[in-house]
């Protein structure tokens, strides 16, 4: 007899006295024996409360994990908040130098002391305040740049857990067809034990299977527990309750074209904050350059004053400039032209990575979307016929269970890899909608 096929591995025992057929035969037995046990360990009461929320709640669409997520998603808010006080810096940076009030006294007997009150203010020469003002605005349209990429990333991760959680669905049905189909040939195959038509080591082999089956659809309930636990995390704090997600799983994108990608990433949030950082950064090194320019403060006052006991007011008016001998600005000058180069160099950079990885996204989206087209249309429906010809043979006696079980493996996996691939493509689509944001919808 040969090796067993139903099984990788199993203990090791004595080599002396085990035919292959004893080691097979334990080996299905352990397996019918602990396949129900770790099937339902695996299921647990987990299974029946997302069945009860599903048949609850309403079901879940991808505009409302899109609302939900754009309302409460923490990160969003971070977004948000940096973008407020960006505002609140643009603001500040067209602020002019406050006014100095000074008083000063000289002597204090009363006959001949003199007192000075005197208004002083500092202005701004070089272009300072333009220049600050600049650099503000330019850090304002940064933050929106950052915010954009931020909501685009937050897009692309709820569509993408969307169809995730759109796939663990399948994968749960199509667990449970499997199991369907496992437990009917099983009792096939206890049919035809019982009328002597084959031996009894063919009703176990369908056992193994369907206990094998069972694992698989507590496999699939856990990742369907985990898809929902993703998607409700990208709700931060917000936790409704929602049933299954409502979607067509087999709707899939279109793949853009190479040039309309070419145009639409000059565009895209990440460009745009290299982009306004360079011009953040040259706008800093305007500012620099003006500061190496002294500002003159301009003094106004009165001086009171006493001589012989009589009072006199005298007007008094001075000017002071500072003299760039010893600091000249000239290493802060240097630090902000190097940081706009580095800028610069950090543009072209974003564009060339932009442009790599919108290639590769777009690639894995026409590769998976032809694989599964081809999948569904060819692949498939060969498997289908091929399992259900291999049914009907069994029934009339003409094939194994082997070839049964073969069959309806070479379908599952078929099945399977059509999941794989429709869960790639949205994939590759939520990621090239994240590389290019709105301009993607």
């Amino acid at each position: 007899m040969g090796s067993c096929p139903l099984f990788l591995s199993v203990a090791r025992v004595p080599a002396s006295g085990v035919s292959a057929r004893h080691f097979c035969a334990i080996g299905l037995a352990l397996a019918v024996w602990t396949g129900p046990v770790l099937a339902e360990a695996l299921a647990g009461p987990q299974d029946a409360r997302v069945a009860e929320l599903a048949h609850e709640a309403p079901p879940l669409t991808l505009e409302r994990a899109m609302a939900l997520a754009m309302e409460s998603n923490p990160g969003l808010g971070a977004a948000r908040q940096a973008l407020a006080a960006s505002e609140g810096a643009l603001l500040q940076s067209g602020a002019r130098p406050n006014p100095e009030l000074a008083y000063s006294q000289e002597d204090t007997r009363r006959d001949a002391r003199s007192s000075t009150l005197q208004w002083s203010q500092t202005i701004e020469t070089g272009g300072k305040r333009e220049a600050r003002m600049r650099m503000a605005e330019r850090g304002l349209a940064r933050a929106r740049a950052e915010l954009a990429e931020v909501q685009a990333g937050l897009r692309a991760d709820v569509i993408s857990a969307f169809f995730g959680l759109l796939v663990a669905q399948e994968r749960v049905q199509l667990a449970g067809q499997t199991l369907d189909i496992a437990r009917s040939a099983r009792e096939a195959a206890a049919k035809r034990v019982a009328a002597g038509k084959v031996a009894p080591l063919e009703e176990t082999k369908a056992r193994v299977a369907e206990s094998g089956a069972q694992l698989e659809l507590a496999q699939a309930r856990s990742e369907q527990r985990m898809a929902r636990q993703r998607i409700q995390l990208l709700w931060g704090e917000v936790n409704p309750a929602f049933g299954a997600a409502d979607g067509a799983v087999d709707a899939l994108p279109a793949v853009p074209a190479l040039a309309d990608l070419q145009q639409r990433m000059q565009e895209a949030p990440a460009v745009l904050q290299a982009r306004e950082s360079l011009e953040q950064s040259r706008a800093a090194a305007d500012l620099e350059r003006a500061r190496r320019l002294p500002d003159p403060t301009l003094s106004l006052g009165v001086k009171r004053a006493r001589d012989n006991g009589q009072g006199q007011n005298q007007l008094v008016f001075g000017i002071s400039v500072p003299l760039p001998i010893l600091d000249s600005n000239r290493g802060n000058q240097i630090q902000a032209l190097r940081l706009a180069d580095k800028a610069e160099q950090d543009l072209q950079t974003a564009r060339m990575q932009l442009q790599t990885r919108l290639f590769e996204a777009r690639e894995q989206l026409q590769t998976s979307r032809e694989q599964a087209v081809q999948l569904k249309s060819e692949v498939l429906p060969s498997a289908e016929m091929a399992y259900g010809l291999a049914t009907k043979g069994f029934a009339l006696g003409k094939f194994s269970y082997l070839e049964v079980l073969d069959a309806q493996r070479t379908l599952s996996a078929a099945r399977g890899q059509y999941l794989d691939q429709l869960q790639a493509t949205h994939r590759a689509a939520a990621d090239i909608h994240r590389l290019l944001g709105s301009l993607a919808d």
